[in-house]
């Protein structure tokens, strides 16, 4: 039955929440707890669900994302058994425009679904961070005798209030009622502290859906949207079920996030050095998978009492040398250099960081090839990080994105008053 589908992964959204670390990548491209990409959980429930046929839509900013999945998911699929993960641009065969919505991407690449000649077609996100089986999803679909499926998750109404496409549903989990991002969410039925959001994950027989866009884009009001435009026109004359998230990642809470915004980023994170994190990475019955680079492992230099290279409740990712310096609480992507005598704590840093002898990092993320001179200072005066043209997210984490950062430390380097601030440490 699993090969009869094709998953659709929509990954062509510009993450402007997420600014200044989309300014040259898409969100599902923005690298999660130091060795992977956002878009390698949406890719890797695919994989552990046997799903094997997988588009993913792209559109802003794809050059990241093409390479990523090209180098590190081409090797788990086998071209010559009908297996694939294939990277679409927008091909604009029936359009000229931009992809205008969700529904609209998937319309304009049906030439590319139908080839397959699925008789699923399932429609994913690819920009949060989740564990689920999408086979126990199709065999619900199956036994319900459903036109569609869409996945659901119990939240509380405050925070789905203007987040989330809500749903009210009967005793059988038939969809009776849907709304796209209300001001005030139905709750569930003896439930009023929660409510059923959508997960923006929606699973349709092929034809039936193949019908319903080519409906939809001959509607001029329409915003083409799964959410806003085809669930709800569809909920009233078709079998249309909700199905609840089963989570695989085997933890006391359902764990499902949606990093949109640099805070929500941040600590999904800091999760993930914590001491029992909400998020198992380890499980090796649901690997997560993505590009590993062949690089040497970490290294740890120690010189003396005074530069002592080490790293606490911190993840180091291969090809990182810590030479003296001390990392607490943090995340350490590919080849980050930490010289001597410099401090980084609760803090992101992406590939091929480098942080100057003296310098001390906190509550920060760095993106790559960002270096750091020494003894500056970061997430210590705000106001000073702000006048800098970093930005500072509402809980007081700064973010500095690649040019920002390079444009400035170059620039502060070469000015005659520049004076490195030493910073002891131990």
């Amino acid at each position: 039955m699993k090969n009869t589908v094709i998953a659709v992964v929509l990954a062509g959204g510009k993450g402007s929440r997420l600014e200044p670390l989309t300014r040259e990548r898409a969100k599902p491209a923005v690298p999660f707890g130091g060795a992977y990409r956002i878009i390698d959980f949406t890719l890797s429930n695919c994989l552990n669900s046997g799903l094997r046929k997988i588009l993913v839509l792209t559109q802003y900013k794809a050059m990241s994302l093409d390479r990523h999945i090209s180098m590190g998911w081409g090797r788990y699929f086998c071209r010559e058994l009908g297996e694939f993960a294939d990277v679409v641009p927008p091909q604009q065969r029936i359009d000229e425009s931009w992809y205008q919505g969700t529904a609209d991407a998937v319309y304009q690449n049906i030439f590319a679904i139908e080839k397959e000649h699925p008789r699923y077609v399932l429609v994913l996100a690819g920009d949060h961070i989740y564990k689920m089986n999408y086979g126990k999803m199709l065999e619900a679909h199956c036994e319900a005798g459903a036109d569609a499926t869409i996945g659901v998750l119990r939240r509380r109404r405050s925070e789905a209030r203007r987040q989330f496409g809500v749903m009210e549903v009967d005793r059988t989990n038939r969809i009776i009622g849907f709304e796209e991002k209300p001001d005030d969410p139905k709750p569930i039925p003896g439930d009023p502290e929660h409510c059923l959001a959508s997960m923006g994950i929606y699973l349709f027989n092929a034809r039936f859906l193949f019908e319903e866009l080519c409906r939809d884009a001959t509607c001029r009001a329409s915003k083409h949207d799964f959410g806003g435009d085809i669930i709800p026109t569809i909920i009233e004359e078709h079998r249309v079920i909700a199905y609840p998230f089963r989570d695989e990642n085997r933890k006391r809470d359902l764990y499902w996030r949606d990093v949109g915004t640099l805070d929500a980023y941040y600590e999904a994170n800091m999760d993930l050095v914590s001491v029992d994190p909400e998020l198992n990475t380890y499980d090796a019955d649901w690997p997560i998978r993505t590009y590993q680079p062949n690089l040497p492992p970490p290294k740890f230099v120690f010189a003396d009492v005074n530069r002592c290279g080490h790293a606490m409740d911190s993840i180091v990712c291969p090809g990182t040398i810590v030479s003296g310096g001390e990392v607490r609480r943090s995340i350490l992507g590919y080849q980050v250099r930490v010289n001597s005598y410099s401090i980084v704590e609760d803090s992101i840093l992406f590939n091929r960081v480098d942080v100057g002898r003296h310098a001390r990092i906190r509550r920060a993320i760095i993106d790559k090839g960002v270096r750091i001179p020494e003894g500056v200072q970061i997430g210590y005066d705000h106001a000073l990080d702000r006048a800098r043209g970093f930005t500072v997210t509402e809980q007081g984490v700064t973010v500095i994105a690649k040019s920002d950062g390079t444009e400035y430390f170059k620039e502060l380097q070469q000015t005659p008053h520049f004076r490195r601030e030493t910073v002891r440490v131990g």
